[in-house]
This record gives C-alpha cells, sequence and structure tokens, in this order.
C-alpha cells in the first residue's frame, strides 16, 4: 500500500519554529533520495530539500539554507524537516515524496504551514 503521511504544520509568527515529519511506506521510503516540497497559492511545487538514503547528502533550495534542516530514520519509514527562523514567504503546503517526484506519482495531503508576519 502506498502511503505518505505529512504532519507537524501550523500557523507561526515569523523567526518561529515547526517540524515536520512524513511517515512513507517502504516502496516509496527503502533505498531512496526522499525530499520536501512546497507550493505556495497559485504557484508551482518546489523542491525545498531532499536527502539521500544513507544520509549522507543533503541539498536545499537556496531560499531555506541555513535555516531548514532535512533529516530521517530508516527505521521508522521516516523523513523530517526542521524549520528555523521561518518567513512569511514560507507559507506553503509541505510534501513529501521521492526525490524527483513527478506530478502524475502518488502524493500525500500535504501539510499547511503559515507564517505571519
Amino acid at each position: 500500500q502506498v502511503q505518505l503521511v505529512e504532519s507537524g504544520g501550523g500557523l507561526v509568527q515569523a523567526g518561529g519554529s515547526l517540524r515536520l515529519s512524513c511517515i512513507a511506506s517502504g516502496s516509496i521510503f527503502s533505498f531512496n533520495t526522499m525530499a520536501w516540497y512546497r507550493q505556495a497559492p497559485g504557484k508551482q511545487r518546489d523542491l525545498v530539500a531532499s536527502i539521500t538514503s544513507g544520509s549522507t547528502r543533503t541539498n536545499y533550495a537556496d531560499s531555506v539554507k541555513g535555516r531548514f534542516t532535512i533529516s530521517r530514520n530508516n527505521a521508522k519509514l521516516t523523513v523530517y524537516l526542521q524549520m528555523n527562523s521561518l518567513k512569511p514567504e514560507d507559507t506553503a503546503v509541505y510534501y513529501c515524496n521521492q526525490d524527483r517526484a513527478r506530478p502524475w506519482d502518488y502524493w500525500g495531503q500535504g501539510t499547511q504551514v503559515t507564517v505571519s508576519s
């Protein structure tokens, strides 16, 4: 069964922090580079961060470098996104999936992050 369940979003003031979690099914998670994406209203879904299966390499969008940290727990099939120093422009629905996931692939419901100024 394919599964992606994101959680941890919410409303936070600028400068605050949130930690997102995503539980994935083994078919999606195992041995794959995982990633977080986000989609703001009226905009396309963009890659935020990715992490290789052994956590040996991470990659971040320029807009979040130094503020966000991606990590994973392979035993729990879970990927995390620690978000610090949040800005209003970080407001979006956040999704996790394999790296290079395509629009027609399976996606979870996402988790809403709203940052107030």
